[in-house]
């Protein structure tokens, strides 16, 4: 999937709500917040922490607070686009640059300003690290290998992990365990070349 390097671009690729994403825009760069594209979308950051972000729809174009669920919501116009699965994230919706009313955007954007100021933000629930058997027995035979492994971050392990886990046969797992055993003594993480 092809990526935008900047906001025009973007915008080039979604015509039909140009307007209103630039109008968007603009109001958002009348703050002191920082342009930078994030996952090939403008994203408005305040000391690199992600604040807002604007993007185009089938159907309509957005402005999200990425931890829009502690902003007050005065005009009961934030939604939760899905949920059960996105605890702090937040939408407005646009479906023409007429529905844009400059000065209550301007107000939510401040408050997620000043929230992201007073450290409001929904931190990332670690997932639990289940070792499967196959991997707590090479770990236990290997002091090498265990110290190693004792080494990486959470997620580090947890990649590892779920790697040997998901696979179904036997012979599976033992073929992944041997391919990770260089890299985990190594110190890198399975995904480490793809980042």
């Amino acid at each position: 999937m092809k990526m935008a390097k900047t906001p025009e671009e973007y915008f080039s690729w979604n015509e039909e709500y140009r307007p209103l994403l630039e109008k968007l825009r603009s109001i958002l760069l009348s703050t002191e917040l920082e342009e930078k594209m994030k996952w090939g979308i403008p994203t408005y950051c305040w000391k690199n922490k992600n604040v807002a972000g604007i993007g185009a729809f089938k159907s309509y174009a957005g402005l999200w607070f990425f931890n829009g669920v502690f902003l007050k919501d005065p005009a009961n116009i934030l939604i939760n686009a899905q949920e059960g699965k996105t605890k702090g994230l937040r939408q407005w919706r646009f479906e023409s640059v007429d529905d844009i009313d400059e000065k209550l955007v301007l107000e939510y954007i401040r408050e997620a300003i000043q929230n992201q100021k007073d450290g409001k933000e929904i931190k990332p629930e670690k997932k639990p690290l289940i070792i499967p058997d196959e991997l707590k027995e090479a770990l236990a035979s290997d002091s090498h290998l265990s110290e190693a492994f004792d080494s990486l971050t959470h997620s580090c392990k947890r990649e590892y992990a779920e790697h040997i886990a998901e696979a179904k046969r036997l012979e599976t797992k033992q073929k992944r365990l041997d391919k990770i055993k260089p890299m985990i003594l190594d110190k890198v993480g399975l995904n480490d070349k793809y980042k």
